[in-house]
């Protein structure tokens, strides 16, 4: 897995309505990566839905929230609209199979998919937060938002330093 302080790996894959996403297309933001294990699970869908529900406070702190799995774009097209998901980008790391999840040490090889885990990455590329979480939990936005306030009063510091 990816520590704090690492170079994030760039990528480039769809999302849930077939357009195009890489990591390096949102200059000036910071981005959570949300792997999940699959669509249509009760789990998945509430971390999913956590990131719809935030969406407003990462924009306030500078950041974009993204979902990853390795469904395929038909599903996860399906599954956005069944979840209400209308903001919040959900991506399918479907081929080349787990990627994205392999380029950060996430990707289960023996089941398939990822494990639970949000990353963030600054607005240089480098990792400033690595969670994983239990399968059988959804994981608190909360932890994911105290990093990011953290990391911006950092940045202020220096900038005022």
């Amino acid at each position: 897995m990816v520590e704090v302080g690492d170079q994030a790996g760039d990528f480039s894959i769809p999302d849930h309505n077939g357009n195009t996403v890489r990591l390096s297309a949102f200059p000036g933001k910071r981005v959570l990566l949300s792997f999940h294990p699959l669509a249509w699970t009760r789990i998945c869908a509430g971390q999913m839905k956590a990131l719809e529900a935030n969406r407003e406070a990462f924009e306030a702190l500078g950041a974009v929230a993204l979902g990853i799995s390795v469904d395929s774009v038909p599903c996860k097209h399906a599954w956005a609209e069944n979840l209400g998901i209308h903001k919040t980008r959900l991506l399918a790391d479907f081929w080349p199979h787990g990627a994205v999840a392999q380029i950060y040490g996430v990707f289960d090889s023996q089941r398939g998919y990822s494990r639970r885990a949000n990353i963030v990455v600054d607005e240089v590329g480098r990792v400033i937060f690595v969670a994983e979480y239990p399968a059988t939990t959804v994981p608190d936005m909360q932890d994911v938002l105290d990093a990011l306030r953290a990391q911006e009063r950092h940045t202020e510091e220096v900038l005022e330093a």
